[in-house]
């Protein structure tokens, strides 16, 4: 098989794919509706951002997937035409480590998507990307990332008191998730369905 990074993953209901700068618009009007559920992510402090504005972040997550620096994902629909929310395998972690974040799209909540972006992830991560461990961090009070961590067999590790920031830039404590390399064949990401292809569309899983 190809060696990655993932561009494209597919899933049963989801496409996860680096972003186009033609997404823009779709993504700024997602990101819109949804923001005042985004509050705990530090980004959204940018938010709300112009079409201009989101052309050139996307450009640069473009830029930061292809030199292997970052990689953030958008969450599509099959059809690859509505944008359900964004995820990422970050790099802030340090070598054989990353951070998978996730927001969905106020529409289209209690579905479970988180969970499957979440899980296609974390398989990438172990079976491409040859992981170590893979995090997840989310506030303590927000429950429903909590219970995608806990579903997907990741551990609760610590929560550390004000590590992160919210959209007002408060701090807030963090809650850190973890799955190691040992325990991944056992958990419920083992048996999430996918095929990833690289930038050239070659399956590389």
């Amino acid at each position: 098989m190809f060696a990655g990074p993932a561009y494209r993953i597919t899933t049963d209901r989801l496409i996860l794919r680096c972003y186009d700068p033609r997404d823009a618009a779709a993504l700024k009007a997602a990101i819109d509706a949804t923001l005042p559920q985004l509050t705990e992510l530090p980004w959204s402090r940018e938010e709300p951002q112009s079409l201009d504005e989101k052309i050139a972040l996307l450009r640069r997550f473009r830029g930061l997937f292809d030199l292997g620096q970052d990689f953030v994902y958008g969450i599509f629909d099959r059809d690859d035409t509505t944008v359900l929310g964004g995820t990422g395998l970050h790099t802030r972690l340090g070598d054989r480590a990353r951070e998978i974040g996730y927001w969905i799209h106020a529409a289209h909540v209690n579905r479970g998507l988180a969970t499957e972006a979440a899980a296609a992830l974390t398989r990438v991560g172990f079976e491409i990307e040859r992981l170590a461990r893979t995090e997840i961090h989310c506030g303590p009070h927000n429950a429903r990332s909590a219970a995608v961590a806990r579903k997907l067999g990741y551990t609760h590790e610590a929560t550390l008191r004000e590590r992160a920031v919210d959209a007002a830039g408060n701090p807030r404590d963090t809650m850190i998730w973890t799955l190691f390399a040992a325990d991944f064949p056992r958990s419920p990401c083992a048996g999430q369905k996918l095929q990833a292809f690289d930038s050239a569309g070659r399956r590389i899983l």
